[in-house]
């Protein structure tokens, strides 16, 4: 049964545009705040790179490196409510359906906070087997730990924060997500070198200023939903669970998203691993390296995906079919675009890329730029499979969305990764993203093929039927 929208509830001009004005104009207004605060985002995490290698040196980033995993099954759970519930809450706002899209609010506020704090505790209470179950050796361990500790202390904040920023653009006010990822990045980038230069705190400096950056765009967040407005509002009263209506739909939804998460935490894992089997901690630390780079150039495309998913469960709840593939093919083109920039970039300037975080006669240089160079092959094909689990995840279909994502993260890339350094050693580890992505791309087509086509079909029915 189709829902209809709720006429005593005036839909806000800022979201109503969403299903009439021009797509250009929407994606713009959407994407380049939020790419803008991807991007600032991202070279956080060069600089705050950079400042651990020059400050504490190679076993720093490597330290850091091996944290990422803990820190990424953390954040899997603020995923699987925030984007589940964002996804419902953009379609009841295409449906006009204000008054249940402040319930989803409310419910993912305490499901937010209350899942990735449990989880982080859980992760504190056995720190060090995990870090050695993620790769950390004894020369490691110190400096993940260090760092972990305090990271994974303030999960709750970082992930309740990074939620709700979603949210605030779903509300149609792009630009204050954006200002919440601005402010938590340059308050970051200030607090890197006077924790780590000034105080000489290492890195527990490092996490200290992460841990504060990220308290600060968590406030910001928080307090837009609690100013009174024309759009939505976090109301007491929406704090209670639904778990019929509500909690159990929008974890259906956000499954794929953390399932992709989950598998990143495991495919990580056995990167770590396997780069310290055949390369060691110079090996892990290039893998910082690798991972401080690919973050600048996939943040655009991540920002691009944040600012169309609204667009695209809006439209889809609006019975616009049309205006979703119109999105979905524009986002593929930038995003494409964006990834050719980032292979090219990498391809023909690796050197000085590596030498950003590391002096001029570092041991790491060499291997940095071939593996650099290797695991960077695919990028130019990569952007079309990304926008098109992002569309099977704005349209409420998580089964398509996780199989497509599983397939690149876990299905293709956990195997070669297994597999192929028997054959080619520290190489083997390296081919493996090219070769999985290359695969993932092929399949992808298929699968977002069909859903067009399907588009196609609603489009006409719903002229025929008016």
């Amino acid at each position: 049964m189709d829902h209809l929208p709720d006429p005593s509830v005036p839909e806000p001009e800022a979201t109503a545009r969403i299903g009439t004005d021009r797509i250009s104009r929407l994606l713009l207004r959407f994407s380049i705040p939020a790419i803008a605060g991807m991007l600032v985002q991202a070279l956080y995490n060069i600089v705050d790179r950079m400042f651990i290698g020059y400050g504490i040196g190679p076993q720093g980033i490597a330290g850091v490196t091996i944290s990422f995993p803990l820190m990424m099954a953390t954040v899997s759970f603020s995923i699987l409510v925030g984007v589940g519930a964002n996804t419902l809450y953009s379609i009841r706002m295409g449906e006009g359906r204000r008054q249940e899209a402040e319930r989803i609010l409310g419910n993912a506020f305490g499901l937010l906070f209350f899942i990735p704090l449990a989880a982080s505790l859980v992760a504190l209470c056995f720190l060090d087997p995990l870090l050695r179950l993620v790769g950390a050796s004894e020369e490691l361990l110190p400096h993940a730990r260090a760092y972990a500790r305090i990271v994974l202390g303030a999960a709750a904040l970082s992930t309740t924060g990074h939620g709700l920023s979603h949210f605030v653009r779903s509300d149609g006010h792009p630009f204050v997500s954006m200002a919440a990822m601005i402010l938590g990045a340059v308050t970051n980038t200030i607090l890197d070198p006077l924790f780590i230069f000034v105080f000489r705190w290492g890195m527990a400096g490092a996490a200290w200023a992460t841990v504060i950056s990220q308290g600060l765009s968590f406030a910001w967040c928080f307090g837009f939903f609690l100013m009174p407005k024309e759009g939505t509002r976090l109301r007491r009263r929406n704090l209670r669970l639904d778990f019929r209506q509500i909690v159990w739909p929008l974890l259906a939804i956000g499954f794929a998203p953390f399932a992709m998460n989950l598998a990143n935490s495991l495919l990580n894992v056995i990167l770590n691993r396997g780069l310290g089997r055949y390369g060691g901690d110079d090996a892990i630390a290039v893998m910082g390296i690798l991972s401080a780079y690919m973050s600048i150039i996939f943040m655009p495309v991540f920002g691009l995906t944040q600012g169309a998913q609204p667009l695209m469960g809006y439209n889809f709840g609006a019975r616009k079919y049309g205006r979703v593939r119109h999105l979905f093919w524009t986002c593929v083109i930038a995003a494409t675009i964006l990834m050719t920039c980032g292979w090219g970039i990498s391809q023909l300037f690796p050197l000085p890329i590596v030498r950003l975080f590391v002096s001029a006669d570092s041991r790491l240089i060499p291997l940095g730029v071939h593996a650099l160079r290797v695991f960077t092959l695919a990028f130019p094909i990569i952007g079309f499979p990304i926008i098109g689990g992002h569309l099977f995840q704005a349209i409420g279909k998580p089964i398509q969305a996780g199989f497509l994502a599983l397939t690149r993260q876990v299905i293709l890339f956990i195997p070669f990764l297994l597999i192929f350094p028997r054959f080619w050693g520290l190489n083997g580890i390296f081919a493996a993203a090219p070769a999985s992505d290359t695969l993932t791309f092929l399949i992808s087509i298929i699968l977002v093929s069909h859903q067009l086509r399907l588009f196609q079909r609603l489009e006409r029915e719903t002229a025929e039927t008016g």
